[in-house]
């Protein structure tokens, strides 16, 4: 208390210095805020947006955690020789300290050139504005080291996060006024501006790409193979990985988009805290599915057959499609961002759906980039508000005509 004390009597004494945003932020970090009103009638809740943010962070956890492990895995898989999981989602193969260490020590800088640029550019800004340091970054700086590839270098991520933060929400006035998610804007930034570190089969093996060492050391890079599942079927090949490896997530991907399992587990704690919306989550992956067995049709008429470059993908059966990519991700942690997404109930539903279906379309009849979540939800961003304006307006001409009967 009598730090807090100390603290508190600190911020009032030099109200009028221009760093006090960047203070105060510290400040409200470490406590919660000690401002009370005063007039008027209040809603009295234990939330403030700081909790949200943590919240959302702890549903991403699980994946952080499992993406070190992966990282290891696929690095050992594609350089040691080792045997795949045989196992479940426990197996003791997969499990192993070797393969933690390996991905920590590849992905703790990732977080720490995400948060440390990103919050520094909010700090720039407040202080610019002489506004409140805002905690919308903290979820996005979770976001962003578990949707690139593992071997992304970090001058690479510091520009890209520049770009987000300063392009895709500052310009709009900050924390609730973007347009656009600032995790999905960095990871488009980084596929147009650096298409070879975004795709391709070596990105997603640690020690695959631009290793002059791991040449040196007599590795065989030629020979490494860590091709994503989307990448396999857009070239036609057979895919070699089992459902179950889709499902727990024992694939190469990014960092913390392959286990669908602690991904859909986070989704639905963000559910039961209220925090994230259901409707989004469940139209998107019905849009997904409406889109998947339109192809699967196509295919199964004869429409398109196996010289078809866009076979591989439309021959996957309709529900692979949640399992594989970042579809899932993409749904659970980003589509639902409440800033960027349709706000009203009905909207969510149209939002949701369009999201999953645009996906899949993506997905399918883009094989150079067989990945269609991010542009789809970057989209649907633009479109949330224009999709809530008419179901507003939707329910403003449903009273009135209920209006005019009453009075006729």
């Amino acid at each position: 208390m009598g730090l807090k004390k100390n603290l508190h009597d600190f911020k009032v004494k030099n109200k009028d210095k221009k760093w006090l945003p960047a203070f105060s932020a510290i400040h409200t970090f470490l406590f919660l805020p000690d401002e009370t009103t005063h007039n008027g009638t209040h809603i009295k809740v234990a939330d403030d947006l700081k909790r949200t943010m943590n919240t959302v962070i702890m549903a991403m956890v699980p994946c952080l955690i499992f993406g070190m492990f992966n990282a290891g895995y696929q690095h050992h898989l594609a350089f040691d020789g080792i045997q795949a999981v045989s196992g479940g989602f426990f197996s003791a193969e997969f499990w192993t300290l070797d393969n933690f260490l390996v991905g920590f020590w590849k992905i703790l800088p990732l977080v720490i050139v995400s948060y440390g640029v990103g919050l520094g550019i909010e700090f720039i800004f407040a202080i610019i504005k002489g506004h409140e340091v805002e905690e919308g970054y903290l979820v996005t700086g979770m976001l962003v080291p578990l949707i690139v590839p593992i071997d992304i270098p970090l001058w690479m991520l510091a520009v890209a996060v520049v770009f987000g933060v300063v392009i895709g929400k500052e310009v709009f006035g900050g924390t609730g006024m973007n347009i656009l998610n600032p995790a999905l804007t960095i990871r488009a930034f980084l596929f147009f501006a650096y298409p070879t570190w975004m795709s391709g089969d070596k990105v997603w093996v640690q020690g695959a790409v631009g290793r002059d060492q791991a040449i040196a050391a007599g590795q065989n890079l030629d020979a490494v193979s860590g091709e994503t599942i989307l990448g396999t079927l857009a070239q036609g090949k057979e895919v070699m990985h089992s459902v179950a490896d889709m499902f727990y997530g024992f694939i190469p991907g990014s960092i913390g988009e392959t286990s669908t399992l602690l991904i859909v587990l986070g989704g639905l704690f963000l559910i039961f805290a209220k925090i994230g919306s259901w409707r989004i989550m469940l139209s998107s992956a019905i849009g997904a599915i409406v889109m998947g067995l339109i192809f699967n049709q196509v295919v199964d008429a004869g429409i398109v057959t196996e010289s078809s470059k866009f076979y591989g993908l439309m021959s996957t059966p309709f529900w692979h499609h949640l399992l594989i990519g970042g579809f899932a991700f993409g749904t659970v942690f980003m589509a639902t961002d409440p800033v960027t997404a349709s706000q009203t109930n009905k909207g969510k539903w149209y939002y949701g759906f369009l999201v999953g279906f645009i996906s899949i379309l993506i997905r399918v009849f883009n094989p150079a980039y067989p990945e269609g979540v991010m542009l789809a939800i970057l989209l649907m961003n633009v479109f949330a508000p224009t999709i809530d304006h008419y179901v507003v307006q939707g329910n403003v001409k449903k009273r009135r005509k209920r209006l005019k009967v009453k009075t006729a």
